[in-house]
């Protein structure tokens, strides 16, 4: 949580980015049943959560001081 803190708003959707990738390459893997850690769609769905509620912070303050 700390490093997403310190990241900039490009590195925040930069990061969202690649993190709905890995769980999408995730999803289809999972299919052919190429992937043994299951915990991984889990922990990426957090990683994203985690980084949308950093950038809605964000923006609520934004707005707070306009």
């Amino acid at each position: 949580m700390k490093e997403i803190k310190k990241k900039s708003a490009t590195d925040l959707v930069k990061l969202l980015n690649e993190k709905r990738e890995a769980l999408r390459a995730f999803r289809f893997d999972i299919a052919g049943s190429a992937r043994k850690n299951v915990k991984a769609p889990l922990l990426a769905r957090r990683e994203i959560a985690r980084i949308l509620t950093e950038q809605k912070i964000r923006s609520n303050d934004e707005l707070a001081k306009a």
